[in-house]
């Protein structure tokens, strides 16, 4: 269960994020709504995982890069951004960090 509400805190995150680049400075009513609604919902569902045990830095760590790589993706298909090979080895960085906050503690 609480990888579950990891996943939507991870998935409200992302789409609260997209929606502050498409709200243009909050100039835009419905993704600003978004965004409110979408970060609110981010900390609650992650609050929900941490109340269930999950660690703090495991749950911090892993919604933090699942977010980086999910909003660098989405940028590039449908944003119209690009990614370096600097920044794309800069996520692989980002994830193999969490890895051994998971493994870590796992001993």
């Amino acid at each position: 269960m609480t990888l579950l509400f990891l996943a939507l805190a991870i998935a409200t995150e992302v789409t609260a994020t997209v929606s502050l680049k498409l709200s243009e400075g909050f100039t835009k009513l419905v993704p600003s709504i978004v965004v409110v609604i979408g970060y609110a919902l981010a900390f609650f569902f992650l609050g929900q995982a941490l109340k269930r045990g999950m660690a703090i830095g495991v749950a911090y760590g892993i919604w933090s890069a699942v977010g980086v790589a999910a909003i660098a993706g989405i940028g590039v298909l449908f944003l119209g951004e690009r990614l370096t090979l600097i920044q794309v080895g800069g996520i692989g960085l980002v994830i193999l960090g969490v890895l051994a906050l998971e493994l870590g503690g796992a001993h």
